[in-house]
């Protein structure tokens, strides 16, 4: 049975241990306030094809609702998906795939390398965060100030790529590289890292 969290208070400072996991920062899904959670690395770190190349998943084309998009993966028959909704991290069973922007959110607060970030068209570009974010620079984001998630950290993210949940086309799906914030899309049946996460309504 899948855990229905309450609302509740959450931290302000990325990185600060909450809720089975690491607080990221907040986002909205129609006009709903949530915290994001990103999971502990050893226990939420995946690797796997986001599905099958020319498969069609209509219901994983959200930008910001991961679960959704991770539940239809599931439904489609994508094992990574499927070992994502099967984990229970600290007594929680509500993890996920994040969705494009929520992977985004994780790079933004949680970067991992001291490195210049990629500026193409419209990397770092997130209409769902809260505050909306707004393209990379070359210096912002900086790297993250919280210890455990700076490069050789015990929660640092790989500086490699990570699948998001959004699928882009039935050949490709969203992803992210966490040495210089790259966002683009590859093809399904790569073998990728994800993360998982989940997330907190906001009061």
């Amino acid at each position: 049975m899948t855990t229905i969290a309450a609302p509740v208070q959450t931290p302000t400072i990325p990185g600060t241990p909450f809720a089975g996991g690491f607080y990221v920062g907040r986002f909205q899904i129609d006009g709903q306030q949530y915290a994001l959670i990103v999971s502990p690395k050893t226990a939420g770190t995946l690797t796997g094809k986001w599905g099958e190349f020319g498969q069609d998943v209509p219901g994983a084309r959200s930008y910001n609702d991961g679960r959704a998009n991770t539940l239809a993966m599931a439904e489609a028959g994508s094992e990574l998906a499927q070992q994502a909704l099967a984990l229970n991290i600290n007594g929680l069973d509500d993890w996920y795939i994040p969705s494009r922007d929520e992977l985004e959110l994780c790079y933004r607060y949680l970067k991992p390398t001291a490195g210049e970030n990629y500026c193409s068209f419209r990397d770092g570009d997130n209409a769902s965060s809260l505050p909306v974010g707004y393209p990379y620079t070359e210096d912002t984001p900086a790297q993250t100030p919280a210890e455990a998630f700076r490069d050789g950290g015990a929660e640092a993210f790989n500086p490699r790529w990570y699948w998001a949940s959004t699928q882009f086309s039935p050949d490709y799906a969203w992803g992210q590289t966490f040495d210089d914030g790259y966002q683009n899309v590859d093809h399904k049946d790569y073998q990728c890292r994800a993360r998982a996460v989940r997330r907190e309504l906001v009061l």
